[in-house]
């Protein structure tokens, strides 16, 4: 079937479960511990009795970012990569992500299509899986929520109280990224009217 370039579609014209197939069709399994990912009621991994870490972040449209300023493909990158941050915090290996989000009928499929884009490239960088999640509808807008599970021993696991003064602290990215995106896109935004 061929379609016109630059035709918008309704999420209505897919339903639920064709849209999880549209989104996750094209995901790569990366670990050996990823025993059933998507397709199921639950995920199932296998740690070989290491220690799994688990974290969860909610992103929500007019609170932690306007897509007036933020690319679709730029949220759904940055929304895992803030998660696999607090996994390495804890001295661990990030290895699967579930990815729950609730939609606003402003969304067109192609819309969803360019966030998972970014979703995507961030797995396929940390070659970690997405293995699950949950659609839902919004009144509202867009609120993304990435739940990210890794593996650590238990010898290895740093946790934040263990943090004294005289530690050398490291950082990854650059300070003040997130806020330089935003203005970076706002200026942009503002030079293309």
């Amino acid at each position: 079937m061929t379609e016109k370039k630059g035709t918008i579609h309704q999420l209505s014209e897919l339903g639920e479960f064709g849209l999880i197939n549209r989104l996750t069709s094209h995901l790569t399994i990366h670990n050996k511990s990823t025993l059933k990912g998507v397709g199921d009621d639950c995920a199932v991994l296998d740690f070989n009795n290491k220690k799994t870490v688990v974290t969860t972040d909610m992103l929500t449209e007019g609170v932690h970012f306007n897509l007036m300023y933020v690319p679709l493909k730029h949220l759904g990158y940055k929304a895992v990569v803030v998660n696999l941050s607090d996994v390495y915090a804890m001295n661990a290996i990030p290895k699967q992500i579930t990815v729950s989000m609730a939609l606003s009928s402003k969304f067109s499929i192609e819309a969803i299509d360019e966030l998972y884009a970014g979703i995507r490239l961030a797995c396929d960088n940390y070659g970690v899986d997405l293995v699950g999640g949950d659609t839902t509808s919004s009144m509202t807008g867009l609120v993304l929520s990435i739940t990210a599970l890794g593996k650590v021993e238990e010898e290895d696991v740093v946790f934040r109280s263990g943090a004294k003064p005289t530690d050398l602290l490291c950082v990854s990215g650059d300070l003040g990224g997130a806020t330089w995106d935003c203005n970076y896109w706002k200026e942009r935004m503002k030079s293309s009217r």
